[in-house]
């Protein structure tokens, strides 16, 4: 049991060790460990139906046979590969922060890591779906600056370049990692706290 002078140093070094780990960890298991199905289709939205791959139903090309293939609205689609992207991510940095600790001779209890992962896990969800993340960026005046860092992936055989708001090197996905950490550096704060009042009332489970 902490003695009430440690544990302010405690808090902080817990705080610190686990904003270190979130943040070095968050580009592994948001770019290496997401499926690229799931990065390509986790903002589809719309009534219209779509294959699991994400190709509209009626514009498959020829010879592509999709006799028989499961559809689903564009929406249903996007959350799906929002959720399978969340938890893959979820499962890495939960995996990471308890070899971390347990490592440095220090064990976290499982409900303030349960929380501090699900507010990782439920913000990162709703953003990854990008229509949300949007509508916060008009709300907070950066429309404008959405609409103008767009990056160019690809030109059609006619010529013509096709603009993309989204992805790297687009406004729209700096804004989505600087919101992924700065509710990080939430979340680390809230399990910090959680895992001090639980040890300083002896009930480490």
């Amino acid at each position: 049991m902490m003695t009430d002078r440690s544990v302010p140093a405690q808090a902080l070094a817990l705080t610190g060790a686990l904003l270190a780990t979130w943040d070095a960890l968050h580009p592994l298991f948001d770019q290496w460990a997401q499926d690229s199905r799931d990065a390509a289709n986790k903002g589809s939205h719309g009534h219209h139906l779509v294959y699991r791959d994400g190709t509209p139903v009626g514009k498959e090309t020829v010879g592509d046979d999709r006799n028989g293939q499961l559809t689903m609205t564009a929406t249903r689609l996007g959350w799906i590969s929002a959720a399978r992207h969340v938890a893959s991510y979820s499962v890495g940095q939960l995996t990471g922060t308890v070899l971390l600790t347990r490592a440095l001779g220090y064990r976290v209890p499982a409900a303030a890591l349960a929380v501090g992962t699900g507010i990782n896990a439920i913000t990162h969800l709703v953003i990854d779906k990008r229509q949300p993340l949007l509508w916060l960026a008009a709300k907070a005046g950066k429309r404008g600056y959405v609409e103008h860092c767009t990056v160019v992936r690809r030109v059609d055989q006619d010529g013509t370049a096709r603009a993309e708001g989204s992805g790297p090197g687009t406004a729209a996905f700096e804004l989505d990692q600087a919101l992924h950490r700065a509710i990080g550096a939430i979340a680390a704060v809230t399990t910090a706290w959680l895992t001090i009042h639980t040890t300083t009332k002896g009930h480490v489970r």
